[in-house]
């Protein structure tokens, strides 16, 4: 399936690139959520003619990303969690637990944006998570998982 992107996406390409992909990534994902269109000739004129509008918008929300980024710079949160003797979680702490706590904490974070590569926190301690708030943007934070008394 050919489509034109209408912003940048991670691993994909960037605004304006022509792209095959398969067609369920297409049409399930990539089009509903307004990041493409399909590549038809139709498509393709119009897209030209709004071009900078796109490019406005593409770099209104870079720099969106890189003024939350500045608030998450040596950000950290702790999160009380039922453990162990040894450390060792009754439960795990997840991407959800983590955004929460950071919106709680006055700074806004969807769980999409949290990035947990190993998986969810299981131990006590403290943890590098990383924070994807743009496909350019991202921040690592700190979580720090405590027992609770």
């Amino acid at each position: 399936m050919e489509l034109i992107l209408l912003q940048k996406v991670t691993n994909l390409g960037a605004l304006g690139d022509k792209v095959s992909v398969k067609p369920g990534y297409g049409r399930n994902f990539l089009v509903p959520q307004g990041k493409a269109v399909p590549a038809t000739a139709a498509n393709i004129a119009s897209f030209e003619a709004r071009r900078a509008e796109y490019e406005a918008k593409a770099a209104a929300l870079l720099g969106g990303a890189e003024a939350r980024k500045a608030r998450f710079v040596n950000a950290s949160v702790t999160l009380q969690a039922n453990a162990s003797t040894e450390g060792k979680l009754y439960g795990s702490v997840g991407p959800r637990d983590i955004a929460e706590a950071f919106t709680a904490a006055g700074l806004p974070l969807e769980k999409s944006e949290v990035i947990m590569g190993e998986g969810s926190l299981r131990r006590t301690g403290e943890f590098e998570v990383l924070l994807h708030l743009h496909a350019d943007v991202e921040v690592p934070v700190k979580v720090i998982v405590e027992a609770e008394a």
